[in-house]
């Protein structure tokens, strides 16, 4: 089959890039919370980064591979063991039927994502395999994982131990180089950097000083729809009419109590607030990593800035996996 959950976590489900092309029709682009981790993860397993990983928060699940796979594991430091033993970010494992995978609480940043070799035997909805958790779509039954669920895999490796050890062998031999654009974001970083909306200027002075200069504190009441945050109040210069317009993932609402909204993965098609400025592409996973009680500050960059840095971050997520792949190679026609 693939994995066995005992304990599901306090958040798991199982999440792709996201279900793109049909907000004209309300429904939510879901996908990653940690774009940049999840991409890792499946890269470092020799995966297509569109492929579903598990997304587990803060507290992560126990469960029992039920056949041999290749497993990684990328984003927040959640003190996995497999079968007792410490198991690193980062690194392609090969787990044997029967082998237990624990994941605890965080000690860095609140996301981590599980990837494995092939994939899991995931329904498409809407061209995606993102669990969007409002409809009850996609994932494994439109939920978060519950105990005794079992989760069968697309491409299980075959139950023969002279195998797995020459794979096994084979990837500890390479040695992966993590660059500065791929290491988990720094949670102590000053600021998350923003472009600034066609509504910037409509907010006044004060307001624009404020959310520039001061720590933002992201609200108990925040979750994957948007990040609440607490901190000065923000105010246009003249009460204004707002038609709905599309949102994104990263787009800063101001509603009327004047404390910006962070809308993230899971956010509307469209919304009416006053936008103040959008999360670069580029730190949304910094974003991601935090939790309900940390602080954020904005630095403000522009368009061509953030463009160049998300370049920078996608042209690493390519090389990254380089030196595995002839690993890959030689080994799947075997198991295909």
């Amino acid at each position: 089959m693939g994995i066995l959950i005992h304990k599901p976590g306090l958040l798991s489900s199982f999440q792709d890039l996201g279900r793109f092309g049909f907000q004209y029709l309300g429904v939510s682009v879901t996908g990653a919370m940690d774009a940049l981790a999840h991409q890792m993860a499946n890269r470092i397993v020799g995966n297509r980064t569109d492929l579903a990983t598990l997304e587990m928060t803060l507290i992560g699940p126990q469960l029992t591979l039920t056949a041999p796979c290749c497993i990684a594991l990328s984003g927040a430091d959640m003190q996995a063991t497999l079968d007792g033993l410490p198991m690193a970010l980062n690194r392609p494992y090969i787990a044997r039927r029967g082998q237990t995978l624990k994941l605890m609480s965080f000690v860095t940043g609140a996301r981590t994502y599980l990837a494995v070799m092939g994939g899991f035997a995931l329904d498409t909805v809407m061209n995606s395999q993102s669990t969007y958790l409002r409809s009850g779509m996609g994932g494994w039954q439109g939920r978060a994982l519950k105990k005794d669920d079992e989760i069968p895999l697309q491409t299980p490796l075959p139950d023969n131990e002279t195998l797995l050890k020459k794979i096994e062998a084979a990837c500890w031999q390479v040695q992966l180089y993590l660059p500065l654009a791929l290491q988990l974001p720094n949670l102590n970083r000053e600021s998350v950097r923003v472009i600034a909306s066609d509504q910037w200027p409509a907010f006044t002075a004060d307001s624009l000083d404020h959310f520039l200069s001061n720590p933002w504190r992201i609200s108990r009441d925040s979750e994957r729809m948007g990040y609440r945050l607490e901190g000065p109040k923000l105010a246009l210069s003249q009460p204004k009419q707002m038609l709905s317009e599309v949102t994104s993932f990263g787009t800063i609402q101001v509603p009327v109590d004047g404390q910006p909204i962070i809308l993230m993965a899971d956010h509307q098609s469209t919304g009416g607030y006053p936008k103040i400025a959008t999360v670069a592409q580029v730190d949304l996973p910094t974003l991601a990593q935090r939790k309900p009680g940390d602080t954020v500050r904005f630095k403000l960059i522009d368009m061509a800035e953030a463009q160049r840095l998300d370049q920078l971050q996608q042209a690493a997520i390519n090389h990254l996996a380089q030196p595995l792949e002839p690993v890959f190679k030689t080994f799947r026609p075997t198991f295909n």
